[in-house]
């Protein structure tokens, strides 16, 4: 019988890991590092916490795309998602309103607990660091 389950749980990693790379190439090469740090203070929060969460996205993306920690680093994504869902909130439902609405942020924060919870799923790097995990059958 084969197990679809760990090619979704890998397919589901990938498209997470696609996500954070993109939104943190995003914040350097078109909002520029500093454009970003300051949308983050006319949010409210410290300006510097803009550089934090741009590391903290190329590095998830590029953990989960290799299947390094998957659980941890899904579940490490939250705080910058609830960051985000608390910007967009206010601007109601629909992500393409003016400003991005929250169901986009909303939806990523659920992706990311199914992420940790289902695991790593068929062709991630194993946590003893002993290359790729094919899938088992």
């Amino acid at each position: 019988m084969t197990h679809t389950s760990e090619y979704g749980a890998f397919i589901l990693r990938l498209a997470l890991g696609a996500m954070y790379l993109a939104h943190g190439l995003l914040k350097v090469f078109v909002f520029t590092l500093p454009g970003t740090a300051g949308f983050f203070a006319a949010q409210g929060f410290p300006a510097w916490t803009a550089y934090v969460v741009v590391a903290a996205e190329l590095l998830a993306g590029i953990a989960l795309i290799v299947g390094f920690q998957v659980r941890l680093v899904a579940l490490a994504g939250l705080p910058i998602l609830f960051g985000a869902l608390a910007v967009h909130l206010p601007n109601g439902w629909v992500f393409s309103a003016a400003n991005g609405g929250w169901e986009y942020p909303g939806f990523l924060i659920v992706a990311s607990i199914v992420q940790a919870l289902i695991g790593a799923g068929a062709y991630a790097f194993s946590p003893a660091w002993t290359g790729l995990r094919p899938l088992q059958a």
